[in-house]
């Protein structure tokens, strides 16, 4: 296998026939106003004493990722400095379909040494990130992009963004290929389609029922699902990581950010992990869990809190007037492996942190999505179009889908249903591109829940959601499990006039 397939097996889709994409010409508007740089480089980390070559995003002052504004305009000059071609999506942003940053969805890759400018209205505010949409996400290429809404730049709020992610030192090529089967337990393909393209992926029909328990997979594990009936043989983690990292370091030597006593803490926890869901653990201090996905949700008071891949949490902590050192953990799910950082006032002492805890991270589930109330729901409307999707894979040969995912038909200005299914053994955290949409059912029960971009589906759970048409395009929507994405899960929401 070679990176550059790899490449080319996540460039899913190919643009609309006739589509112009509409980047602005650098030349054309590098008079007007200047806009921010953010270069695609590589650069080496410390990982538990070995060195790691990985991806960075970052501006020239060597600043991850980006900060802005809310209301004012995104205008980004993306540069490749590497010598791969690579592609960025703005994960919460809802930008004109051509600058979403899926390769050949409808943009080319960007080749390396290229410069392409991005200008676009940035929206409202949130906790959201940026990421390769190719295995390149596994090696790091992902960063913070935190819009800020009026009253966060105002308040007394101290900001704290922590992006998560999970590390191997075998290439993301290699863990797929072993997942798949490589050593002779499956085949080299995706879905019946080459592993040097992802041409069908609009096209998935595989079948639901498959056999779900097996194969050669690193680290895989089973274990009984909690809170859903006792049922046993949910597959948790396929792959066993070398480590898993908060803001770039391991728990064994963590960030600390030094802190006032007293002081209150906005946490931006971004998920960024490949195919890791976590548990934020704040400890003894109490947390008030303010927004997700970067969109405001009634406070919910606790010491713990979900976290699936591709979504994010706002949570406010109070720290003790006495001051101290105060972790905020990560727990990986189903496993006593855990990452983090720790929150610390002036003089306070810090105690050793192992990256290999004592307690078990909880299996997710959907207590926390049924609770959640969004701040400023939908509108109450009659869905024009109702679609039922079904989620299903075979763990043996590695292959996954979305059935009732081929015709995703749309209307510019309709209110739009899915009611989403998974039938396998896995959990799946949706995502959907371009759009913001609202939680409105959980196992057939009606809530009025958060307004979000990726939700998750814990095994035999039906979560349904709503949103409004209002971004033409070809959008994906998909797993936000690298591999399960780059194994199958990948349907399209078309534009009837895109």
């Amino acid at each position: 296998m070679y990176r550059r397939q790899f490449l080319k097996t996540l460039a899913l889709g190919t643009a609309a026939a006739g589509f112009a994409p509409f980047f602005r010409s650098t030349s054309a508007r590098a008079a007007e106003t200047p806009a921010k740089r953010l270069a695609v480089t590589s650069r080496v980390l410390d990982v538990n004493g070995k060195p790691a070559k990985v991806f960075g995003l970052v501006q020239p002052d060597g600043t991850s990722g980006l900060t802005l504004d809310a209301g004012s305009d995104f205008d980004v000059l993306l540069a490749n400095e590497t010598a791969e071609p690579t592609l960025i999506h703005w994960h919460g942003l809802t930008p004109p379909w051509a600058m979403d940053g899926v390769p050949d969805n409808p943009a080319a890759l960007l080749a390396p040494q290229e410069t392409r400018r991005y200008t676009f209205p940035v929206g409202a505010g949130g906790t959201h990130w940026m990421h390769a949409h190719t295995l390149q996400e596994q090696n790091l290429l992902a960063a913070p992009l935190i819009v800020r809404r009026p009253d966060e730049a105002s308040s007394d709020e101290q900001e704290v963004v922590i992006l998560l992610h999970d590390f191997s030192f075998r290439s993301p090529e290699e863990l797929l290929e072993e997942l798949k089967g490589g050593n002779g337990h499956g085949a080299a393909h995706m879905g019946g389609m080459s592993m040097g393209g992802m041409s069908g992926m609009g096209h998935m029909g595989h079948d639901m029922g498959g056999s779900m328990g097996g194969g050669a997979m690193g680290g895989h594990q089973s274990m009984a699902m909690g809170g859903m009936g006792g049922m046993a043989g949910m597959d948790l983690n396929d792959i066993e990581y070398d480590a898993y990292l908060a803001n770039d370091r391991t728990l064994d030597d963590p960030k600390v950010v030094q802190v006032e006593k007293g002081g209150r803490v906005r946490l931006r926890i971004i998920n960024g992990a490949t195919a890791t869901a976590f548990t934020i653990d704040t400890g003894e201090v109490l947390g008030r869990l303010v927004a997700v996905d970067g969109q405001p949700v009634q406070p919910i008071a606790g010491t713990r809190f979900p976290a699936s891949m591709g979504q994010r949490l706002d949570i406010v902590v109070e720290l003790p007037s006495e001051g101290g050192a105060f972790p905020v953990l990560a727990l990986r799910e189903g496993s006593t492996k855990r990452t983090g950082i720790v929150l610390a006032s002036a003089g306070a002492s810090i105690g050793k942190l192992a990256g290999d805890g004592e307690e078990t991270g909880p299996v997710l589930d959907l207590g926390l999505e049924q609770r959640l109330r969004a701040v400023t729901p939908l509108d109450r409307r009659t869905p024009a179009r109702s679609y039922h999707m079904v989620l299903g894979g075979d763990m043996a040969s590695y292959t996954w889908s979305i059935a009732g995912g081929d015709a995703l038909s749309v209307g510019t200005g309709e209110r739009i249903r899915f009611v989403v299914q998974n039938m396998s053994m896995m959990a799946h955290p949706m995502h959907l591109h371009g759009h913001h949409f609202q939680v409105t059912a959980v196992n057939g029960v009606a809530i009025a829940g958060a307004v979000r971009d990726t939700v998750l589906l814990p095994p035999m759970a039906e979560v349904t959601l709503e949103f409004d048409a209002e971004n033409a395009g070809r959008w994906p929507f998909h797993c936000h499990h690298l591999y399960h994405m780059a194994s199958g899960m990948m349907a399209f929401v078309a534009y009837d006039n895109a």
